[in-house]
């Protein structure tokens, strides 16, 4: 029998939202400068340093207004690939350096084990680069949880909010979308998922959510306020 293949969020599904708003957000903008000044002429980090001078038509050797622009769109909180790739390799000093660990909600680690251990296979869908998934599992105050994971998956595989990116997931996972279950504490990527073929799961967090998501608001999505609380085979 084909076990389900969990598939998950990570801000404010495992992880509060706040998280990466108030710790990592503020790191990378804080911390851009000097590692710009430091590795801006590293290839792996001037590809996307171009890649930004290009969008906004400045001179490569502006990394001054670079590094202005990438702050900028941190503060909007803007979903651009360069930006993510660049956070991410901030935030792999953060890690390293032990200047912070990534929190997850306590019923998270249990429930990615136990599923783990059942034959559940599991993987990450963010809008967080694949690389800064990574750092975060591999980071968190339970430890590294990498290992439990078969997949990591960004917008790169396309959008969360269109329902293509779900159907290529499932490709990419080499399973149906029937047999995914994808977890997220937003309604417009769980719509996207369910166009797809996907089983969805709403978390609805108290903690991100005082208000609770109920009838209409879930949009007939299972809803639920805790990883404990998924029944994985329904």
């Amino acid at each position: 029998m084909q076990k389900t293949t969990i598939l998950t969020d990570i801000e404010g599904t495992t992880s509060s939202i706040s998280f990466v708003k108030d710790v990592l957000f503020p790191y990378a903008r804080a911390k851009l400068p000097d590692f710009v000044r430091r590795h801006g002429h590293e290839p792996d980090v001037r590809r996307w340093l171009d890649a930004v001078a290009i969008e906004i038509s400045a001179s490569a050797c502006q990394d001054a207004v670079i590094v202005e622009t990438l702050q900028g769109w941190i503060d909007e909180d803007r979903k651009h690939t360069a930006l993510k790739a660049l956070q991410g390799m901030v935030w792999d000093a953060g890690y390293r350096d032990g200047d912070f660990t990534a929190p997850l909600y306590p019923d998270v680690a249990p429930a990615l084990r136990d599923w783990h251990a059942a034959g559940h296979p599991l993987a990450v869908y963010s809008s967080g680069s694949v690389p800064a998934q990574k750092l975060l599992f591999a980071h968190t105050d339970d430890g590294d949880l990498t290992p439990l994971f078969s997949g990591f998956f960004d917008t790169e595989v396309g959008g969360k909010r269109e329902a293509g990116s779900y159907r290529a997931i499932a490709d990419r996972l080499g399973t149906s979308p029937g047999d995914i279950l994808f977890l997220s504490d937003v309604v417009a990527e769980l719509d996207a998922a369910r166009e797809a073929g996907l089983r969805t799961a709403l978390l609805d967090r108290r903690e991100d959510y005082p208000q609770p998501r109920t009838g209409a608001a879930a949009n007939g999505h299972m809803r639920v306020e805790s990883f404990a609380d998924i029944d994985v085979a329904a």
